[in-house]
């Protein structure tokens, strides 16, 4: 009999839908000029903090939360995939997976955005923070980098939300639910352990601090 447990706790959900409006807002200043590009490296500087955070919570934090509850190897994803078509069907409380791995793609793709926006430049009036401090040539490579991975994201970004409505509708899995509720409906009734989202906060003030340090002392 199922019944709904614990699954996400509240900083890995405050993560991800703060992380889906950050995106979304670099994505309006940086192409349609929604506000000043100063707000694109403002979001740009609280996405790199989120994320320092997250990889952090990744290794600290809750079990769902952490890589290596949902990081799996290559058999073990084409044991799930296999498994889809079956009606052996494999279910997860947490990440599936195949998911696990997407979760990874996402991170490493945001990371690379905001990292490489560090050191992008236009060419005529909006620098990136540490430009100066790098040759001409890697200004050009990681201004490709951003322009080439901005793409890639946006593509990332639409394959996980139709993963999701996917699920919704063809598996009637609702995945969207308990990323807001932080519970789910499963019959594993299993105890999972959670970390004090306090520990989260002080994680987050770390990460922000570091990264503000980080620019002020760019300049």
């Amino acid at each position: 009999m199922s019944g709904f447990i614990r699954v996400w706790d509240l900083p890995t959900r405050a993560f991800h839908w703060t992380l889906a409006v950050l995106i979304a807002l670099q994505y309006a200043t940086g192409e349609f000029h929604f506000l000043d590009m100063r707000w694109h490296f403002w979001f740009g500087y609280a996405t790199l903090a989120l994320i320092a955070f997250r990889v952090l919570w990744g290794f600290l934090g809750s079990q769902t939360s952490r890589f290596a509850d949902f990081l799996r190897g290559p058999a073990a994803v084409w044991r799930y995939l296999r498994s889809q078509s079956s009606t052996n069907l494999q279910t997860r409380v947490g990440h599936n997976p195949l998911g696990g791995w997407s979760v990874i793609a996402l991170l490493a793709s945001v990371s690379a955005q905001t990292i490489s926006g560090l050191f992008a430049s236009d060419g005529i009036d909006t620098d990136g923070p540490f430009v100066a401090h790098v040759s001409d040539a890697t200004v050009k490579l990681l201004t490709r980098v951003h322009h080439w991975n901005e793409n890639v994201l946006l593509i990332l970004v639409c394959l996980h939300i139709a993963a999701v409505l996917l699920y919704l509708v063809v598996k009637h899995d609702d995945l969207i639910s308990p990323m807001w509720s932080g519970r789910k409906r499963s019959a594993d009734a299993r105890s999972l352990r959670f970390v004090d989202a306090r520990m989260a906060f002080a994680l987050f003030v770390f990460c922000a601090a570091a990264v503000a340090a980080m620019v002020w002392w760019a300049g």
